[in-house]
Order: structure tokens, then C-alpha cells, then sequence
């Protein structure tokens, strides 16, 4: 079931999202040479306490997941698509490092990743963190009142395929709400014209995952938690939370 949030609710929710987007970008500051995956972590976490917010992550144990995710970021390395566990591995030059990070406050939630590179970066590393916003970028235009779901599978994976990544099956956006998956879920490929459509008040996650080498392959790692690709290949993830109006997207994890 889908729920439609009033207009005082996409205000409420925008407030947990800028936790969101100040931590994000605390993370971003300190990332460096050096720097534990943990160390991170604890930043983001201090995010949270200073705004009196708390983590929908930590503690988030789904059907998949064989224990509860111990930490308030994703924190995905190299080959790591997502949900990568942080830990005590420190960056090195040249790591290609997604963050997902989730806020919770007043009961809303907010959820959002962002991909970077650390260090001197690989040029082919920079062409797919540009693609992976690129495509963001593409399926926030799409989510209008009167487009569908579809229109934004389509504009997000159109982007992803022309800059020829892949793309992990099964895996996409989602809605957000009172919790941090809500439906309707946003996939990364689709038709357009299709799908459940978009209504002033639905607020979505959009989030393209790319594989930077063209196959679609992944595989959990031993934690359970983690998703590698198959090829070895380096991947990128963004991800924003969205409220469609009938003004508009509006962005409410804006950093």
C-alpha cells in the first residue's frame, strides 16, 4: 500500500533529510587516505546525536540478512555495490567508496547515498560516479505527477546503458516514509508509460546502482551483507529522497 503524505508530512520528512544530507557530507569531509571505514561511521552517527536523530539502519535486519546490520552506514567499497559493513579496512588511494546513510526524526525518515573517490582518481572511476548522478539526476526529472514508476525506471537505466554499466537485477529505490522501505518499490530498468502512477504526495528513494563493467552478475559476500560484482568491476550508487508535487520534484536529502 502506498501512502501519500500531506504537504506538513513532506516538511517533517525534509527536516530528517537534512540530517541526512549533513552527515553525508560530513562523511565526505573526512574520507581520505588513511581513514577507517569505522571512523566514518562514527562520524555519521555524530551527525545523528547532535540532531537528536536516530539510525534506521543500525539494528535493520530484513528476510535476506543473516544478523542485524551493526553500523549507521553503508560503507561500500571497490567492488562493493552496496550494503557494505564498516570496518577497520582503511581507504587507500585511488578507493572508489559509496555511503548510504538513513535518518530518522519526529518518526520520518530520510535516506540517501552518494559515491566518491578517494585520493588520485581513476578516470574511468570519475566517468562512472558522474554517470550514476547523471542517472540520479534523470530519474528525479521523471518523477512528476502523471508520469509512472516506469518513466523513472526508464530515464534511469536509459542513462545507465548508454554509458554501457551494468546494472544489479532486483535492486532499486523504494518508498519512504514512517519507515526507511515503504512501497512502491523504484526499480533501475523499466518501460515507460508503465507502472503505478506518480501522485502529489508519494515520496520515493530513487537510487541507480551501476556496475562499471557492463554485466549485470553480483553475489552476497560472507557477511551476508554485502553485494560484490561478479566480474570484479567497480561500482557506484547514488540515491536521493524525493517528494513528488504538483510543483515538482522536491529533493528532500538536498546536500
Amino acid at each position: 500500500m502506498v501512502e501519500l503524505k500531506t504537504d506538513t508530512s513532506i516538511d517533517e520528512m525534509h527536516e530528517a533529510g537534512q540530517v541526512v544530507g549533513r552527515a553525508l557530507t560530513a562523511v565526505r569531509k573526512v574520507a581520505d587516505v588513511g581513514v577507517s571505514l569505522q571512523e566514518l561511521d562514527e562520524v555519521a552517527h555524530q551527525v545523528l546525536r547532535d540532531a537528536g536523530a536516530d539510525s534506521p539502519f543500525l539494528g535493520y535486519r530484513p528476510s535476506f540478512a543473516p544478523t542485524p546490520f551493526p553500523a549507521v552506514i553503508c560503507a561500500s567499497v571497490n567492488d562493493a555495490i552496496v550494503h557494505g559493513i564498516p570496518t577497520g579496512y582503511r581507504l587507500r588511494d585511488g578507493d572508489l567508496v559509496s555511503i548510504d546513510f538513513g535518518a530518522e526524526l519526529g518518526g520520518w525518515v530520510g535516506d540517501s547515498a552518494i559515491s566518491f573517490i578517494v585520493g588520485e582518481p581513476r578516470v574511468a572511476d570519475v566517468r562512472l560516479v558522474e554517470t550514476a548522478e547523471r542517472a540520479l539526476a534523470a530519474g528525479i526529472e521523471a518523477a512528476v505527477v502523471g508520469n509512472r514508476i516506469g518513466d523513472i525506471a526508464h530515464a534511469v537505466g536509459t542513462v545507465c546503458r548508454a554509458a554501457g554499466y551494468g546494472i544489479p537485477d532486483g535492486f532499486g529505490g523504494h518508498g519512504v516514509g514512517r519507515r526507511m522501505h515503504e512501497d512502491p518499490s523504484v526499480p533501475n530498468e523499466g518501460r515507460p508509460g508503465r507502472g503505478l502512477p506518480l501522485r502529489h504526495g508519494m515520496v520515493l528513494a530513487i537510487e541507480p546502482m551501476l556496475i562499471g563493467g557492463g554485466t549485470d552478475g553480483f553475489h552476497a559476500a560472507p557477511d551476508g551483507w554485502t553485494l560484490r560484482t561478479d566480474d570484479g568491476s567497480r561500482a557506484a550508487h547514488t540515491e536521493h529522497t524525493v517528494a513528488i508535487t504538483r510543483t515538482g520534484p522536491r529533493i528532500l536529502t538536498a546536500r
